[in-house]
């Protein structure tokens, strides 16, 4: 079996998109289908890594909130199985859509909370770890940008994706069902005050735009999609 054959697919097929739609060069994104089965395995190891990292947490939640307590992890997890889905000729738009909003809203999240409150992530982290979760969070942004080859963002995928980080944000930051709210651990107290509102409401803003902004791209891409297949004279 050639290389191709063993470590992916072929590429499929790319649509005319804008730039700022499909930012990646269509040759580095030949190149991730070419070899899916190896960024599989990175992000199933990401993954593992990921539900080390929020071990504490784990320990200290009851079960019931576990769904909601793993976002980054659960993100490249995500990624993994709507790419390993398209390997195997079983291509998923719903997952494929939920790990593009999980890895651009996380992908983000974590950058934006890393410097933001950087001076005490950095001292319980160290240089190398704190480094180590800036630059592969960015990475799970870059690599959400595959998956327009894979799936056009159909509507009812959009809405599952939505509604799932929809209550994943209200259950990290507003609905505390349990007695407390799931966010990712933050080197702070969540009502540390920080300038003119808390430490909470600060990682709280990043996540609700970050939210809001995955949706905009998702169905920014569905449109200009169908407009180019209408122009190209495939219908809708």
């Amino acid at each position: 079996m050639d290389i191709v054959g063993a470590l992916g697919r072929d590429p499929p097929d790319r649509e005319s998109l804008p730039r700022w739609l499909a930012p990646l060069p269509e040759a580095l994104e030949d190149v991730a289908f070419r070899f899916v089965w190896a960024i599989v395995a990175i992000n199933l190891l990401g993954t593992a890594f990921g539900f080390w990292y929020y071990r504490f947490q784990f320990r200290e939640l009851p079960m019931e909130t576990w769904p909601f307590i793993p976002d980054s992890p659960g993100a490249t997890l995500l990624i993994a199985l709507a790419l390993a889905a398209w390997a195997l000729g079983r291509s998923s738009d719903t997952l494929a859509t939920l790990a593009f909003f999980g890895n651009v809203k996380l992908g983000l999240w974590t950058p934006y909370v890393l410097v933001v409150f950087y001076p005490a992530f950095l001292a319980n982290s160290g240089p190398a770890m704190y480094a180590f979760l800036f630059v592969s969070h960015l990475g799970m942004v870059v690599q959400a940008f595959v998956l327009h080859r894979i799936t056009d963002f159909p509507v009812k995928a959009v809405a599952v994706a939505t509604a799932w980080y929809t209550v994943d944000l209200l259950m990290d930051y507003f609905v505390p069902v349990t007695g407390g709210v799931t966010h990712t651990s933050i080197p702070y107290p969540d009502a540390e005050p920080w300038f003119t509102t808390t430490v909470l409401q600060v990682a709280a803003a990043g996540a609700v735009a970050l939210t809001v902004i995955p949706l905009f791209w998702a169905l920014a891409t569905r449109v200009a999609t169908l407009r180019t297949r209408i122009r190209a004279g495939g219908g809708a």
